[in-house]
């Protein structure tokens, strides 16, 4: 269950489900994590809604007033037939990190898109080379490069993860805190949501991750300096390139139109996205509310302008008089900001730009399409 009030503070709050027992409750303010808690009366109000609902047979999803909103989640049945609370409680702990990750305010977009976050290394084809004999070498078919939970290289393996894993195996090393290495249980919700697999994750270099996803082997202690040393000491000038890809996303050396104070990327064939805000220096507004903006613009853009493709006609003779859908919508923020936002659909693919109010509006299209066709071969 989640509170979101107007004050910034959002909680959210796991309750079991047959007892009301409190699982854990975190909370977040103005993007961070927030000291203040729920007070046991309210708990105990939400757990009260839940239950009259489920006596009577109704779901209850979500309910409102003025300054509130609840949130009711469903979970896994692990979650809900539970048989030692103490034990879940303790084994909950180590979700902490990622779910302070989503409540606060996130430099990924993953949450929303469902799609990979990913950076463009400089030197990608070297990376990748190194990256697929570094997995043959360690035992492995799953390996990644990951800076700041987006990813920079991966082998095909582990590029065929479905989907929420692929998006949150990143997400959750770019949520913890720094570590050399790490031997790290996780549980892969399409994949195997019963039985674990093991997260080893290395330091090349701060910031900058190896992640391989195993079973039972190899052992951590396998995966000695030596061996590390073996495929990445002579990558050590790309591997130290790619440190200033978290945010930006785009190597120094790609060049955007002075008018572009944010983007998104998506190629949703392949489940992947560039996300950033920080490609034109400290222009107005923050980057803070770059990401608002496009994120919510994202969330308009696919509800209303950009829906599913629809379905084969149910007649032949249908097939010409099918819906037309549009390809590019922009809008103008404001009052008083003057921001605009423009989307376009080519292909598999979907751009998202946010841009200075010195951009011509009649030349909005045009600075999409060739943005999008500089971005192609990338993603």
């Amino acid at each position: 269950m989640g509170e979101e009030g107007t004050g910034g503070t959002v909680h959210l709050l796991c309750l079991a489900a047959s007892s009301g027992v409190p699982l854990f409750c975190r909370s977040s303010r103005g993007g961070a994590p927030a000291r203040q808690q729920l007070p046991f009366s309210v708990i105990g109000s939400l757990n009260g809604v839940h239950m009259f609902g489920q006596n009577l047979e109704v779901q209850l999803s979500s309910a409102r007033t003025e300054d509130t909103t609840v949130v009711l989640l469903v979970g896994l049945e692990e979650l809900t037939n539970i048989r030692n609370v103490e034990r879940l409680k303790k084994e909950l702990r180590a979700s902490y990190c990622l779910i302070d990750s989503f409540l606060g305010e996130p430099e990924l977009i993953g949450d929303l898109t469902q799609c990979v976050d990913c950076v463009i290394p400089p030197e990608g084809s070297l990376l990748q080379e190194a990256l697929s004999g570094f997995a043959e070498a360690a035992g492995t078919a799953f390996v990644s490069l990951v800076v700041s939970g987006r990813v920079v290289a991966a082998t095909e393996s582990w590029w065929r993860l479905g989907l929420p894993e692929a998006v949150l195996l990143p997400w959750l090393v770019g949520s913890l805190p720094p570590q050399a290495a790490r031997d790290y249980p996780v549980y892969l919700p399409h994949g195997s949501p019963t039985v674990p697999h093991r997260l080893l994750t290395l330091t090349l270099l701060p910031g900058l991750e190896l992640c391989l996803l195993c079973g039972p082997h190899p052992p951590l202690s396998q995966l000695d300096p030596q061996l590390l040393e073996r495929w990445w000491q002579p990558l050590l000038d790309p591997l130290r390139a790619c440190l200033t890809l978290g945010p930006r996303a785009l190597p120094d050396g790609f060049a955007l139109h002075a008018d572009i104070l944010g983007l998104l990327l998506l190629n949703l064939e392949r489940k992947r996205c560039l996300f950033t805000v920080q490609a034109l220096g400290d222009k107005e507004p923050a980057p803070e509310q770059r990401r608002r903006l496009l994120r919510n613009f994202y969330s308009l853009v696919t509800t209303t302008y950009f829906p599913p493709e629809p379905g084969p006609p149910e007649k032949v003779e249908d097939a010409g008089h099918g819906a037309q859908l549009p390809r590019a919508c922009y809008l103008v923020l404001g009052p008083g900001m003057g921001w605009q936002v423009v989307a376009l659909q080519l292909g598999p693919r979907q751009l998202l730009l946010l841009l200075s109010p010195q951009s011509p509006t009649h030349g909005l299209r045009a600075l999409a399409t060739h943005t999008l066709h500089a971005l192609t071969p990338f993603l």
